[in-house]
């Protein structure tokens, strides 16, 4: 979901990083100095998460859950799922992790992309709804033909677990780089901050502008990731908005959030995509310590005031006016 590029010290070394590919992405898990078995527990951490999470394989309990409507959850499934649920509530819908049935008809589960008719969608929408999702004492159960999807989130999780492990081994400083949703565990080496740059989500692969973080993650959501083209021309985005069955069509093309809950800033850049500017300011200005960027469908930027020190616009905005929010 998120389109990020990490600015790494020059000093890194290869055998300071592990890359490995899970969750669908491709991963980066760079610790100046850490051991190699520190990187694998990294990475096996990640892939256990997966084998919990994975809404595509059969064995996890997700897939269980789906299947059956009802299942025993880990705590760290019921977890995710409970903040997941808390997201939705927080976020007016505009989150919804019970949007699997309607993703998977578009073809963005299996690759075979197609735009259903509006009596399918009518017929799917009745399954969407996070209100009937039930989650007590780590058991949750699901009304027929309801599914969820973790995926919108997983990977914010697993960016905090994965700080936290480190952490517990001593570790005071790493870039944690989950498909883009970037974790920066304290400052670099050197104790300066971070940078991390923001792609401009017009494709042409370059920045909107660099962002200095400390212990923090980052991440960005934008359909300029992941679509398809439809035979008449038409670009469907990944990102949906729960309210249609579509993709979300709101007016913003990027946003940034940067906190320091990997799951947090996971969760609020897909549903400030989908919400659009009046409701995603309304909600952003309910939140205290995080911060976002949002690019308009004019390529207009509109920030929180945290970042009035830490962002620094760059290219074809390094002259924009910033609109700022709170």
């Amino acid at each position: 979901m998120c389109l990020l590029a990490l600015c790494l010290p020059a000093a890194a070394r290869a055998d300071d990083s592990r890359t490995f590919f899970a969750m669908d992405t491709v991963m980066t898990v760079t610790v100046p100095g850490g051991s190699e078995a520190l990187l694998s527990a990294c990475e096996d951490e990640v892939r256990r998460l997966e084998a919990l999470f994975s809404v595509t394989d059969e064995s996890s309990e997700i897939a269980r859950l789906n299947a059956e409507g009802r299942a025993v959850l880990s705590d760290e499934t019921a977890a995710l799922l409970g903040g997941a649920l808390d997201a939705a509530a927080l976020t007016d819908g505009a989150l919804d992790v019970t949007l699997y049935p309607v993703v998977r008809a578009w073809g963005f589960t299996t690759g075979d992309y197609r735009v259903p008719d509006d009596g399918e969608l009518a017929a799917l929408l009745a399954l969407v709804g996070w209100q009937q999702v039930t989650l007590e004492d780590g058991e949750a159960s699901l009304p027929p033909g309801v599914m969820v999807d973790l995926g919108s989130v997983a990977k914010g999780f697993a960016s905090d677990r994965l700080a936290a492990l480190l952490r517990g081994s001593g570790v005071t400083s790493a870039l944690i780089d989950l498909g883009g949703n970037i974790y920066c565990l304290g400052a670099k080496r050197n104790g300066s901050a971070w940078r991390i740059g923001v792609r401009d989500p017009d494709g042409s692969g370059e920045y909107i502008g660099v962002v200095a973080v400390t212990d923090k993650a980052v991440v960005t959501s934008g359909s300029y990731e992941r679509f398809f083209v439809a035979k008449d021309g038409t670009v469907y985005g990944h990102i949906f908005d729960p309210a249609t069955g579509r993709p979300a069509e709101s007016g913003i093309v990027s946003a940034t959030v940067i906190g320091p809950c990997g799951f947090q800033c996971d969760a609020l850049t897909t549903a400030l995509y989908v919400m659009g500017l009046e409701r995603a300011e309304a909600l952003l200005e309910t939140l205290e310590g995080v911060d976002a960027l949002l690019v308009d469908a004019e390529g207009e930027l509109w920030a929180t005031g945290g970042l009035r020190e830490t962002f620094t616009p760059m290219g074809a905005y390094s002259a924009a006016a910033i609109h700022w929010i709170r």
